[in-house]
């Protein structure tokens, strides 16, 4: 009694964003299944090029009542992702997980460092890439990626705000269970998610997931500590979004503890 589901659900970002924390998170209800992996059909045009079948094919077997979600942090900040989305299903609902902006430049940094470490590639520090010839290097992706004010535009071109609901990363780190309830609301699901479905993980330092009788903790490449940043230069990131910030608070008609 089961098929492969186009999904009614997407998280479409934010990278760094806490988007495989969610749908870790998201996968303990009974009426959701996931994507097992990043399925970048609607970002990347040699999968799109593909095919829907080719895209549904990639999805898990579901029940009538469940609702499929995959998750794609890139299509948040991609051109053609909001167009493509809405082609496939104009009423759609999207969740798009967000943090302070600051945070998520250095921790897009800490990936990609980790990443060249354990290829045996050069690194450079932080301060380094950010700043060039003393003044904020603008053009740097990750801070490209943290300018929420200039993607949400492209998305709310073609969907409505009620059609996206956004998660606040900073909370769903430190007290899961409220953020998650707002998405059970949001998806027209039962409230199935509890408290005991969580742990705090004093070694990681994060909570970890309980369901089924079993426990799993994200994997070690997240959370990972980030590297001390100079002060003025988080002071001069600070001051470089916070114009985005309030642009984007203005947009969603909600505000944000960011800096």
């Amino acid at each position: 009694g089961t098929s492969r589901q186009i999904p009614q659900t997407i998280i479409i970002g934010v990278r760094k964003g806490g988007t495989r924390a969610l749908l870790e998170m998201l996968d303990i209800h009974p009426n959701i299944v996931v994507a097992a992996t990043e399925v970048h059909f609607f970002d990347w045009d040699e999968n799109y090029v593909k095919g829907i079948d080719w895209y549904r094919n990639l999805m898990p077997f579901s029940y009538g009542n469940q609702i499929t979600i995959e998750k794609t942090p890139g299509y948040f900040t991609s051109p053609q992702a909001p167009g493509r989305i809405h082609d496939m299903n104009s009423s759609i609902k999207l969740l798009l997980i967000l943090r302070d902006p600051t945070e998520r430049v250095i921790s897009d940094y800490t990936q990609v460092y980790y990443n060249r470490v354990e290829s045996h590639k050069p690194v450079q520090l932080f301060e380094d890439i950010v700043i060039k010839n003393g003044v904020l290097n603008t053009k740097y992706k990750a801070i490209q990626r943290s300018l929420y004010d200039v993607h949400m535009e492209k998305w709310l071109k073609h969907f409505s705000l009620d059609q996206i609901h956004i998660v606040d990363g900073n909370t769903l780190i430190k007290d899961p269970l409220p953020e998650l309830q707002k998405v059970e609301r949001f998806l027209n699901l039962p409230s199935r998610i509890v408290s005991s479905n969580f742990y705090f993980n004093q070694t990681k330092g994060f909570y970890c997931i309980r369901s089924d009788g079993r426990e799993r903790c994200l994997h070690e490449s997240k959370g990972r500590p980030h590297p001390l940043v100079n002060s003025t230069v988080l002071e001069q990131l600070y001051s470089y979004f916070r114009e985005h910030n309030a642009k984007f608070y203005r947009m969603v008609n909600h505000s944000f503890d960011w800096h």
